[in-house]
């Protein structure tokens, strides 16, 4: 007889209650008379005791009938376990909905003697639990119930609840078989009784299913580790893959992942990871450059002085060969690659020397550039707006200082060549630091956008090396023409007269000239041709072509540099190339575009390297030496030419502010990365 109307529905509320008690982990009634309303003669009682007459593993095998029909075998109920479960407060009918009295029909399980018992579904009851205590504002009353809510979310996105390869029908894995449904429950952590729970993770996976990758985890550090059976900190199966989310592991997003779940425990190794060109392509999230894994294994993973380690002295460069092999699009393995580090610390100088040494440098150099020149900056920029201030905003030339005939004359400066060249210098540079700067600072907003706008990381690679074919050639052109002019008039050129760029003692009195004028201890020094930052801004990229240059070509032809040197030499360019290409980049749009457009007698933009001339006051103010000698020698005519038409002008201003705006855009991306990066 089944229970109807009424008397049904308070006991499905009976039942309820129970289940959201044991959540709570509150004692509940089920089990208890008080729990049920009182049956109809006749009516069997379905309480846990009833269930466990049978099912208690006393009166040997039980079958029942599976979803094709068959009979299954049923296991028995371990009733200590569950009582010190986490369901120990539910009735057994509370999940084994469907179960109901029908001893007159043969079959007590079944509402119809043909069909077979539904699978309990854990999910969609501990779901309807969650969306009932949201309902009802009780989130934070019930933690541990929003925990299982998120994992079943995950579950369900999870590989193992895709259908299994051998029975469609099926999930690859459901919560029993993870989750011991009759007497499962999660210890709180930092006890022994979590320790041991822990412990047994990596059984429960390769028991059931993955009992090749069980095999090969009990030989591996992390299983060897855990077998002692003492703090469980080596690594479980959940660790690597997860518990809940689960992914196919020949997919990208496992790939992504894994390698930072290796860094929850080997911090110090995944930040050393992460500055290598392998861990900065993964950290954009492409999947293809070499992971933990790959170098090291995964269940089978030994320590690395064990001779049978992947990266062991005698397996290393096979290891290597596994992905750097021309069947991959990679040229052959260099004997260099033997002794690259790939975890090396740029502050521990006793196991990286070199690399040590090459950090060291490379910071001096930062520090003492860029504190010179932002002081000099600084103070140049205090003495200039106060003298501006002084003359009441008045320009700092008069067009009365050169004779009546000449005004409205300009002075060229630089030949359309010269600006050509210069054009050519800013654009590919500006490419090189777009293209660049992601691979820099991976881990910041913009790293990514970037990459994936240009089509990903090897299509920037090959856009970054065109840009730096580009500025090498410019800069190698002009020192070839440099060296045949030089070379033609070697008998009159004078290696530090007025027109040579090779910095003179003149140079050095008129910085500290400058210096005293900043101060107010002297008057501003008067410049010849060249001035001494525009002879700095000059030779600047001789030391960065050379460092920056031959830096990236190590990097770039790894297969060549391989074979002749050691391999540390890889790691000590990409110090190089990084940290010389942050002083270019930082440099040339602060002190460069101060000195040239910023200060205030130049601001807003200066046009003379786009135009190529100047107005001749304005030349005379600039540069008075050289103004007084081609005046005395009567060879100023020769330079003056008629200001640029207005069209010139406006055009010359505007590509000026388009490459100032870049400029100071790439300056900011570059400040992001360097404030908030990794």
């Amino acid at each position: 007889m089944r229970l109807e109307g009424p008397l049904s529905r308070l006991r499905q509320l009976a039942i309820s209650a129970g289940l959201v008690l044991a959540c709570l982990g509150l004692p509940g009634l089920a089990g208890t008379a008080a729990a049920q309303p009182a049956a109809p003669a006749g009516e069997a009682k379905l309480d846990n005791a009833t269930c466990l007459t049978c099912h208690d593993g006393k009166k040997g095998k039980l079958e029942a009938a599976g979803p094709d029909g068959k009979p299954r075998a049923v296991r028995a109920l371990d009733a200590a376990k569950f009582q010190k479960g986490v369901h120990a407060q539910m009735e057994c009918v509370a999940c084994h909905t469907d179960i109901k009295d029908n001893a007159d029909k043969g079959n007590v399980h079944a509402k119809d003697p043909s069909q077979a018992l539904k699978k309990v579904d854990c999910a969609t009851c501990h779901q309807e639990l969650w969306e009932q205590t949201v309902k009802r504002g009780r989130e934070q009353e019930r933690p541990r119930l929003g925990v299982v809510a998120k994992n079943i979310e995950a579950y369900k996105k999870s590989f193992h609840a895709r259908p299994s390869s051998e029975d469609k029908s099926k999930p690859n894995a459901t919560c029993e078989n993870c989750h011991e449904t009759h007497g499962f429950n999660v210890p709180p952590k930092n006890t022994p009784e979590y320790t041991q729970w822990r412990l047994g993770i990596s059984t429960t996976c390769g028991a059931q299913c993955h009992t090749d990758q069980l095999e090969a985890y009990q030989g591996s550090v992390h299983g060897q580790e855990n077998a002692k059976k003492l703090l469980a900190d080596a690594a479980v199966c959940s660790d690597c893959h997860t518990a809940h989310a689960i992914t196919n592991t020949s997919g990208d997003p496992f790939k992504l992942t894994v390698t930072a779940q290796c860094g929850t425990c080997h911090t110090k190794q995944f930040e050393s990871y992460k500055d290598t060109f392998h861990g900065k392509v993964s950290t954009l999230g492409y999947a293809y450059t070499a992971k933990c894994f790959d170098c090291h294994g995964s269940h089978e993973i030994v320590r690395v002085d064990d001779p049978k380690s992947k990266v062991a002295p005698d397996n290393r460069m096979e290891t290597c060969r596994s992905c750097h092999n021309p069947k991959k699009g990679l040229p052959e393995v260099p004997k260099g690659f033997a002794s690259f580090q790939p975890h090396a610390d740029p502050h521990d100088f006793h196991r990286y020397p070199q690399v040590w040494a090459a950090w060291q440098l490379m910071s001096g150099l930062l520090v003492g550039t860029f504190a010179f020149f932002w002081l000099h900056t600084v103070l140049w920029f205090y003495r200039e707006y106060k003298e501006r201030k002084a003359r009441g905003g008045a320009e700092h030339v008069r067009v009365e200082e050169v004779p009546a005939q000449l005004r409205g004359k300009q002075f060229q400066r630089f030949t359309p060549t010269w600006r050509i060249a210069h054009l050519l210098f800013a654009l590919s540079l500006m490419v090189l630091t777009l293209t660049g700067m992601p691979l820099f600072y991976p881990d910041v907003p913009w790293a990514p956008a970037i990459m994936k706008f240009f089509g990903g990381p090897k299509v920037t690679g090959l856009i970054h090396r065109t840009a730096a074919v580009i500025f090498a050639s410019v800069f190698f052109w002009h020192l070839v023409y440099m060296l045949i002019r030089v070379g033609r008039n070697w008998r009159t050129f004078q290696i530090f007269g007025p027109n040579s760029m090779v910095p003179n003692l003149k140079d050095l009195e008129d910085m500290i000239g400058m210096f005293k004028w900043f101060f107010g201890k002297g008057p501003r020094p008067t410049f010849d041709r060249w001035t001494y930052w525009e002879k700095f801004d000059y030779w600047a990229p001789f030391w960065g072509v050379t460092i920056i240059g031959f830096s990236g070509l190590v990097m770039w032809l790894p297969g060549i540099f391989g074979n002749v040197l050691p391999g540390w030499i890889f790691n000590v360019a990409s110090i190089f190339h990084g940290e010389e290409a942050f002083l270019a980049v930082v440099f040339l749009f602060t002190v460069h575009f101060f000195n040239n457009h910023f200060r205030p007698d130049k601001f807003p933009v200066e046009v003379v390297m786009f135009t190529g001339s100047v107005p001749l006051e304005e030349f005379k103010a600039d540069h008075p030496l050289q103004y007084q000698r081609l005046v005395a020698t009567g060879e100023l005519e020769k330079y003056l030419v008629e200001p640029p038409s207005p069209l010139k002008l406006k055009l010359s201003k505007l590509l000026g502010f388009v490459l100032i705006a870049i400029g100071l855009t790439l300056l900011t991306l570059v400040g992001i990365g360097f404030f908030t990066g990794g």
